[in-house]
């Protein structure tokens, strides 16, 4: 055991972990997956244990600004510092509790109320703040003008105002305004610069994400790709693809949200890549796409896994490589067992999560010989 960082801890919902030596972390997260792959040889990943994210959603709140109590989703902790976020998102923390203070937060328990999240985004090279309100909101002008005034004052490069209705528990839409910069935001990867919308999906912590795209790309490195295909599935802006499009005769990215889809366009021409197709796609759909051969696939889905109807679909490709990405370790580790034509060739954590129970696995997957 060890003396948490935090003086929330225990109180805020977060961070569930900081009372455990980290090796301590690190040796149960190994153990989880490899019961869950049933494979042992695992090598660990780590970086900064603290100061590490660069997304935050803190709540408004009556007094503040801060993070959901542990055991009440209706109740905030204030929170002044968090210690697992980078410097940067700290001083946004302190900006946007100077500048909204007494507002009118949102009440979770009654749904009622204006101001609900302040997503913040601060990665190496870029920063913003959204501002979620309700729509239902009585006061919604009034609201505008202030998060304007704020966007006048803060540092952060790009300021959004987003509008959810009360009924959802979400902090992002596709109904959003502009107030200061753009709506996209970017950060480079082994030196490719990938923008990606401030409403979208990327990963959250820079140094930990860089060095799996890292490890992606050498594992990739070891195969005769000259003449073969990469599917990059979950595709997102890119990333994936991009990165190794210089291995590959063509790479298809397969994703099913719009602006990601045009953000993947974006970085093909950033980063100067002519052989990548972006397909605006919902992967249990990946039936109805043509896809040359012999293939070689990148999956990194969401939380819920792979479809189960692209997951057959996969299975039925016969791909010679299989790089799974996977953030939900139990779901994998059945999913694994539906890809029964192929073998573990590796497998590596990325503690993308320090102080939290959560990892990050890439899994090499080869047809059993």
């Amino acid at each position: 055991m060890t003396e948490p960082r935090c003086p929330y801890f225990g109180k805020c919902g977060g961070c569930a972990s900081q009372d455990l030596e980290y090796n301590s972390q690190l040796e149960t997260k190994k153990d989880k997956l490899a019961k869950a792959i049933g494979f042992d040889n695992i090598q660990i990943f780590s970086g900064q244990e603290y100061a590490y994210r660069h997304r935050m959603d803190p709540i408004f709140h009556s007094k503040g600004l801060g993070f959901r109590e542990k055991g009440s989703w209706h109740k905030a902790v204030d929170v002044k510092q968090c210690v697992i976020s980078n410097p940067k998102l700290n001083s946004l923390i302190g900006e946007i509790r100077e500048l909204f203070q007494g507002v009118d937060s949102f009440d979770h328990k009654h749904n009622k109320g204006t101001f609900r999240y302040a997503v913040i985004r601060t990665p190496p090279s870029d920063s913003s703040v959204s501002i979620v309100l309700n729509t239902e909101a009585e006061n919604l002008e009034t609201a505008r003008q202030r998060i304007v005034q704020f966007a006048a004052e803060t540092s952060a490069s790009n300021v959004l105002i987003t509008y959810v209705i009360p009924q959802r528990d979400v902090s992002v839409s596709e109904k959003y305004e502009v107030v200061k910069g753009t709506d996209m935001i970017h950060e480079e990867y082994l030196g490719r610069t990938f923008w990606y919308p401030i409403q979208g999906f990327f990963q959250n912590n820079h140094e930990m994400s860089e060095r799996m795209h890292s490890y992606c790309h050498e594992r990739l490195r070891l195969y005769p790709t000259d003449e073969t295909h990469l599917l990059d599935l979950y595709g997102g802006v890119g990333t994936f693809g991009i990165i190794n499009a210089g291995f590959f005769q063509t790479v298809t990215t397969v994703e099913s949200y719009a602006p990601a889809v045009n953000a993947c366009q974006k970085n093909m021409v950033e980063n100067k890549i002519s052989n990548l197709n972006p397909v605006l796609l919902d992967a249990k759909r990946l039936r109805t796409l043509e896809l040359p051969r012999p293939l070689h696939v990148i999956a990194d889905p969401p939380r819920s896994g792979i479809h189960p109807k692209a997951l057959k679909r996969m299975k039925e490709l016969q791909p010679e490589l299989i790089l799974y990405v996977s953030c939900n370790i139990k779901l994998l580790g059945r999913e694994l067992k539906e890809l029964d034509t192929y073998v573990i060739k590796s497998a590596a954590l990325f503690d993308l999560f320090p102080q939290t129970p959560h990892q990050e696995a890439v899994i090499e997957l080869v047809p059993n010989p």
